[in-house]
């Protein structure tokens, strides 16, 4: 986790309107005539690689298409973000799903709408000159964790899969904005974080090439980050929310055939955004991340019930779900693409 998601008084980037008209509290015009609904997508983190999507949809004009006028704000952890989209402060949010699913055992009422990464980027993160090739080399080393998230509760189930046990491995506990310096300064052989974003961020500062043993490659996969909604946009606005899902998805295929140009529609998205070439391999990396077997060849952001199950077994095993539901409680298979 980088210091930019850190800041203090983080304030929303609210995307300049296409609109040239308003009509009421929630609809715009736009400059064809077109009515618009007004919808506020609230992110994970600042913007960073991996929403490059976002804005290329809102630039290709992908969401005007689907009659949706889109403003973008940057979020404070995924977290957040679900606590606030379940409040109905944001119309949609874009989330990682262990949080949805801990948002959702606590009682916020929020459902996943299509988890568009769908192979996890959680991963240990080290230079090469450490020499570590495979999770055996793990062995008597020490990383940086963060205690309480998610990566820091699949690790244990990580090492279990791999033959090794807590024991084997000390996870330093440390403040999410200061692992990549903890790595840098050699005060630990590596991280845990997620390889469409630190890992990039630690390379560019440090010079030196950085290598993952990526929990997905040994064994271990779960859902990532996806879209969002809550009680309130379901109830009353549900033809917005499919509206919604349909040009996300249509964005986020637009971005994977022009990653490039994608990343390029991000420029002045945010004062901390990351370098390009941060964005742009953080980008690259994302787009590994589109598809499990089961969808492999599916429009992005459809899911299968068998994926979802996978991944509430998973953080029923990590406890992060102390009382595991029903998929249905957590996706909304009617509003969300069909496969």
């Amino acid at each position: 986790m980088t210091a930019r998601r850190l800041l203090i008084g983080l304030v929303p980037l609210l995307l300049v309107a296409t609109a040239c008209g308003e009509d009421d509290a929630g609809t715009t015009t736009s400059d064809s005539g077109k009515k618009l609904d007004k919808v506020t997508l609230t992110l994970n983190w600042y913007p960073y690689g991996e929403h490059a999507p976002f804005y290329y949809g809102r630039q290709q004009k992908i969401f005007e298409k689907h009659g949706i006028d889109l403003t973008i704000n940057a979020g404070q952890g995924s977290q957040k973000t679900v606590q606030a989209t379940g409040a109905g402060q944001t119309d949609f949010g874009w989330a990682d799903t262990p949080a949805v699913l801990a948002g959702i055992d606590q009682g916020v009422k929020v459902k996943s709408l299509g988890v568009f990464l769908q192979t996890t980027p959680s991963s240990v993160q080290f230079f090469d000159s450490a020499g570590i090739k495979a999770p055996a080399d793990l062995k008597g080393r020490t990383i940086a964790g963060t205690a309480g998230d998610a990566l820091s509760k699949t690790f244990p189930i990580f090492l279990e899969k791999n033959g090794l046990s807590e024991t084997d491995v000390k996870v330093q506990n440390t403040d999410p904005a200061g692992k990549i310096a903890a790595v840098i300064s050699g005060q630990t052989d590596g991280l845990l974080g997620y390889a469409s974003d630190q890992g990039p961020t630690m390379q560019n500062k440090a010079k030196k090439t950085v290598s993952y043993l990526r929990f997905s490659e040994h064994g271990l996969n779960f859902y990532s980050n996806g879209l969002i909604a809550g009680q309130k946009t379901l109830a009353g606005r549900a033809d917005v929310a499919k509206r919604m899902v349909q040009a996300v998805s249509e964005s986020w295929a637009a971005a994977e055939k022009a990653p490039d140009p994608a990343v390029a529609a991000m420029d002045g998205a945010s004062e901390q955004l990351p370098p390009k070439e941060v964005l742009a391999e953080q980008f690259r990396t994302t787009l590994t991340l589109l598809h499990t077997e089961a969808t492999q060849g599916k429009a992005p952001g459809v899911n299968t019930e068998a994926d979802w199950q996978q991944t509430v077994d998973v953080f029923a095993e990590a406890g992060m779900v102390k009382s595991p539901k029903a998929v249905s409680e957590y996706w909304d298979s009617a509003t969300a693409l069909k496969g």
